[in-house]
C-alpha cells in the first residue's frame, strides 16, 4: 500500500470515528455516562493506525474507562477534557506493544483526540447545566412550599396563643382554690400540657420567622464551643465522638445569639441522634468575604431521595413516635431564613454514609 492510500485510509478512519462519537453524544444519557465513555473509547481505538496495539483511557471526575491495560513505559498522547474552560478530565491514547515503542503517533491522531475532547466537554457541560437547572427548580419548589407553610403556620400560632394563655392564666388562678391532692395533680397536668403546647407554638413561630430578634456582633466560634461543652453528656451517652475544624478562633457575624445557638444545638443534636456508637460528628466552620459557612456531618444512615425535599417541612420527621415533633429542622430553617441565610442538606456521597448540613449566614445584612 503506497503512502497516499495509507494516509487516505487513516483519514477515513478518523472521520468515521468523529461521526460515531457525534452519534453517541446525540443519544447520550447522564445516567449512563460510563457506557458513553466506553463507546467513545472503543470508537477512538479503532481510528488509530495500530488499533490492535492501542488502548484508550477516558477519565472524568471519579469515572475512569479503559479499553485495556498498558505499561508505564508505553508511548502516549493525551488531551484535556475541559468544562467551562476548566480542566476536569483527560483522554489518553497509549501503545500496548513493546514493538511499537519507537513508533510515534500521527499528528492527525493528536488532532482527533483534541476534537473528541471538545465534543465530550460540550456534552458534559450540557449535562452539568441540566443538573444545575433541576437542582434550582427543586430548591425553588421547596422554597415556595416552605413560604406557604410559613404563612399558614404563623396564622395557626397566633390563633393558638390566646386560648393557651387563657388556659394557663385561669389554671394558675384555680391553684389556690384546690383543696384535694387529686384535683391538684389534675390541674398540674392541665398546666404542664398547656405549657408544652405553648412551646410547640413558640417553635412554630420560630419557623414562621415571627420571633423578635436582637441582632448583635457574635463570635460563632465561641458559640459552637459553648454548645459542644453543654452537649458533651449527649455525646458520651450515645458513645459518639466529634471533631471541630475551624479556620481561626474568632469568626464574627451579625446574628441573634439565642437563635444562632438554637441552630447549632438542633443540628448537632440531630447528628448525634442518627449516629451509632463509635461514629464521628464533624463540625466545620469557615468564612468567605461575605458569609460564614457552617457544616455539620454525621455518619448515620443518610437521607432517602423521597425525604430530602421534605426535611425542613414542619412536623415532618423520620424519628419514631415520641422521639421528635418534626419541628427542629423547620425551626432551624425559619431562623436561618430570617437571618437572610440558606441551609441545604446532602448525603455524604464520597464516604458513602451520613448527611451533611450546610449553613450559609451573611456576616452583615
Amino acid at each position: 500500500m503506497n503512502t497516499t492510500e495509507h494516509a487516505l485510509q487513516e483519514r477515513i478512519k478518523e472521520l468515521t470515528c468523529l461521526y460515531e462519537v457525534s452519534s453517541i453524544i446525540v443519544n447520550a444519557n447522564y445516567e449512563e455516562i460510563e457506557a458513553v465513555f466506553q463507546a467513545i473509547s472503543y470508537s477512538l481505538k479503532n481510528a488509530f493506525q495500530y488499533p490492535e496495539h492501542t488502548e484508550i483511557c477516558i477519565q472524568y471526575g471519579k469515572t475512569c474507562v479503559k479499553t485495556g491495560q498498558t505499561d508505564s513505559y508505553s508511548p502516549e498522547i493525551s488531551t484535556s477534557i475541559k468544562l467551562f474552560n476548566t480542566k476536569n478530565g483527560s483522554i489518553i491514547a497509549k501503545y500496548s506493544s513493546k514493538s511499537l515503542i519507537e513508533n510515534s503517533f500521527l499528528k492527525e491522531e493528536q488532532q482527533l483526540l483534541n476534537n473528541v475532547a471538545l465534543k465530550l466537554g460540550s456534552l458534559l457541560e450540557r449535562f452539568q447545566i441540566i443538573k444545575n437547572e433541576a437542582v434550582l427548580k427543586r430548591q425553588m419548589e421547596r422554597s415556595d412550599r416552605l413560604n406557604i407553610l410559613g404563612e399558614i403556620t404563623a396564622g395557626i400560632a397566633h390563633e393558638l396563643n390566646t386560648p393557651l394563655a387563657n388556659i394557663l392564666g385561669f389554671s394558675e388562678l384555680l391553684q389556690p382554690k384546690i383543696t384535694t391532692t387529686e384535683d391538684a395533680n389534675d390541674l398540674n397536668k392541665i398546666i404542664n400540657s398547656a405549657m408544652y403546647a405553648r412551646e410547640v407554638v413558640k417553635k412554630l413561630m420560630f419557623f414562621a420567622c415571627e420571633m423578635p430578634q436582637e441582632m448583635v456582633q457574635v463570635n460563632i466560634v465561641a458559640v459552637i464551643k459553648e454548645a459542644l461543652s453543654l452537649l458533651e453528656p449527649n455525646f458520651k451517652k450515645k458513645q459518639v465522638k466529634y471533631i471541630v475544624k475551624i479556620d481561626c478562633e474568632s469568626i464574627y457575624l451579625k446574628a441573634d445569639t439565642i437563635q444562632l445557638t438554637q441552630i447549632i444545638f438542633n443540628l448537632i443534636i440531630n447528628a448525634i441522634y442518627y449516629s451509632k456508637p463509635g461514629d464521628l460528628v464533624t463540625i466545620e466552620i469557615s468564612e468567605t468575604k461575605q458569609n460564614v459557612v457552617l457544616k455539620i456531618t454525621d455518619q448515620g444512615q443518610g437521607i432517602s431521595k423521597e425525604n430530602i425535599d421534605k426535611i425542613f417541612q414542619p412536623f415532618f420527621t423520620t424519628k419514631p413516635v415520641g422521639d421528635g415533633s418534626g419541628l427542629g429542622l423547620s425551626v432551624v430553617h425559619g431562623i436561618i431564613a430570617s437571618h437572610k441565610g440558606t441551609i441545604s442538606v446532602e448525603n455524604n456521597m464520597p464516604k458513602g454514609k451520613g448527611a451533611i448540613f450546610i449553613v450559609n449566614l451573611p456576616k452583615h445584612y
